[in-house]
């Protein structure tokens, strides 16, 4: 009679301990994501001065149209972006971890659920206990599939935004490179 409290006082524990991980999961992302936006509103105001003092110095159209195109940061836009995905996706990782634990130990508790019954159950019932392991195994099965596929379609999402990363900076460095040139083709089709 004192297992079944015991029993109960421990699942309570456990239940509010992975409530407590997951909340505190939750709080260091999001202490990730207010550090990020601290550090990058600190540089948008420091890059604001540093720009403005070159603002006031430009003398021509030809130092303003260089100023201007110099701008135009999508590098930064692009690593604010991955800074993001990465606390994120760090989030995520650490829920996925959590859950699994937890799955792991509900899975464990109805195995020794079901040895138990085994143990106790009357001549006869040994069909009933052989169903009742079957369907556990096949939920296992289930679930590992699931998670190995939840786990392929992260990766593969990784790579799709790494790639689309690479792709974008290399177009801001060609729109970059093509601006620049610009004003140099002009003045040598003036000439």
């Amino acid at each position: 009679m004192s297992a079944t409290p015991q029993n109960l006082l421990a699942g309570q524990k456990a239940a509010l301990e992975n409530l407590l991980a997951i909340q505190g999961t939750f709080f260091s992302g999001f202490e990730k994501l207010v550090d990020l936006n601290l550090k990058a509103t600190k540089a948008v105001f420091e890059d604001a001065a540093v720009k403005s003092q070159e603002a006031i110095e430009l003398k021509d159209a030809q130092e303003v149209l260089a100023f201007t195109s110099s701008l135009v940061r999508p590098d930064q836009a692009v690593a604010y972006s991955k800074h993001v995905y990465e606390i994120l996706s760090d989030v995520q990782g650490d829920l996925s971890k959590l859950a699994e634990t937890q799955f792991s130990e509900g899975q464990k508790q109805v195995s020794d659920a079901i040895e138990q019954l085994s143990r106790n159950a009357p001549t006869g019932s040994e069909g009933a206990v052989a169903l009742l392991k079957s369907s556990l195994a096949t939920a296992t099965n289930a679930y590992e599939t699931v998670a190995k596929a939840a786990r392929q379609a992260a990766d593969a999402a990784e790579s799709n935004i790494n790639a689309a990363t690479n792709a974008t900076l290399k177009a801001a460095a060609d729109v970059a490179q093509t601006t620049k040139a610009a004003p140099r083709a002009r003045r040598a089709a003036a000439n």
